[in-house]
């Protein structure tokens, strides 16, 4: 039981408890949403949970369980609107009801239209007392992704790149391994850990052959064995079938999905299938590559996607970038020059004038060992 004295249990410690209990679940819960559950009764927690895996019991349900008959009367503390609806778990509100809860603290309302209030309304038509607010902020930090999915049909999209000072990502033959050091490429297996899908174009796939995959031995987790048993589900774009049939990436554990403009008369679809892949046609763009928009939204409406991780080259990064389909830039940088005949972070043809520039808004800036991490957004166009 953890321990807590009287004075450290003001409503922001035990939502801050919660929040802290959700990301737990960081790297096991999707598609679901991380959350987090403190039951607080006469200046204690009698219990606390979290959601660790979709399938499996949620937040509230494990705090409910350590409580037991102490749970009557409780106030709890919970990082999202508790579930209404029963889907291969029973609905959290009811649990919350017949345990006797007498107050529920909320930090938002779930974005999931099944839900959506209706858990909030099962509470209050109880007789629980229901608060909406508490460090909210901080609460959408946990579900970025999830947030996204359920409000606009679309995963959130990061791009990873790695470069060196001069903002290059590999010598003009492609030679790229390894720019960054051990440190930035632990953070680079978390990221992909806590992915609901890792993206890349078939270029990458033909010059790196990369597996795309979760590496235990890499991620420096105490249960890396048991994270790396989660493989986010790999997605290569592959307008015209060039995917090699002895790719590194088909036999990994976990799933290849391969999004082409091509269909099952082709050869190479039946080729691919029978070599472990799963495909995918897709409408064209304008620039008559594999659409981006009907990617993502694919991803988010049939493969349930939250996050989404790029791990790509200079074109397909610049397009992404272009077509404004990046949310977020993962960029680490390396103290080294590989100079100008390198190839670049980005392919963006026809800049010509400062007013054309793409702007960064920059979250974070942090040295990841002898490297730096620099977080940032695209700057939208008003």
């Amino acid at each position: 039981m953890p321990a807590f004295c009287f004075e450290s249990l003001l409503p922001d410690a035990c939502m801050n408890r919660a929040i802290e209990l959700a990301w737990q679940g960081q790297y096991s819960c999707d598609p679901n949403p991380r959350v987090g559950c403190v039951l607080v009764k006469d200046g204690r927690i009698i219990g606390e949970g979290f959601h660790a895996r979709a399938g499996e019991a949620h937040a509230e349900i494990h705090a409910l369980r350590m409580a037991g008959e102490a749970a009557r009367g409780a106030t709890a503390y919970v990082t999202l609107e508790p579930c209404s609806h029963t889907g291969r778990t029973g609905p959290c509100s009811q649990a919350l009801i017949d345990a006797g809860v007498a107050n529920v603290v909320a930090a938002m309302e779930d974005p999931n239209p099944q839900v959506s209030g209706r858990g909030f309304a099962m509470l209050r038509e109880a007789g629980i007392e229901v608060e909406v607010g508490l460090l909210e902020d901080d609460a959408r930090q946990l579900n970025p992704g999830f947030i996204r999915r359920m409000r606009d049909g679309l995963p959130r999209v990061t791009l990873k790149m790695a470069m060196s000072l001069d903002g290059r990502t590999a010598m003009a033959n492609g030679e790229s391994q390894w720019i960054t050091g051990p440190a930035a490429r632990q953070q680079v297996q978390r990221l992909r850990a806590a992915s609901s899908a890792v993206l890349t174009g078939v270029e990458s796939i033909i010059f790196d052959d990369s597996r795309l995959t979760v590496r235990a031995e890499q991620l420096g987790l105490e249960n890396a064995a048991a994270i790396a048993q989660r493989q986010p589900l790999r997605v290569i774009l592959d307008s015209s079938l060039r995917l090699p049939l002895a790719a590194a990436c088909l036999n990994e554990p976990g799933r290849t999905l391969v999004f082409t403009l091509r269909d099952d008369a082709d050869p190479r679809w039946s080729q691919l299938e029978a070599a472990g892949a799963e495909l995918a046609s897709m409408p064209a763009n304008a620039e008559g590559r594999v659409a981006f928009d009907a990617v993502l939204r694919y991803l988010a409406s049939c493969e349930a996607c939250n996050e989404v991780l790029v791990e790509t080259g200079a074109t397909l990064a610049g397009a992404l970038l272009e077509a404004n389909c990046i949310d977020q830039l993962e960029l680490f940088m390396a103290p080294t020059l590989l100079g100008s005949e390198a190839r670049p972070l980005f392919a963006l043809p026809g800049l010509s004038t400062m007013n054309q520039q793409r702007r960064l808004q920059i979250d974070a800036i942090c040295a990841v060992g002898e490297d730096w991490r620099i977080s940032a957004r695209p700057v939208r166009e008003s």
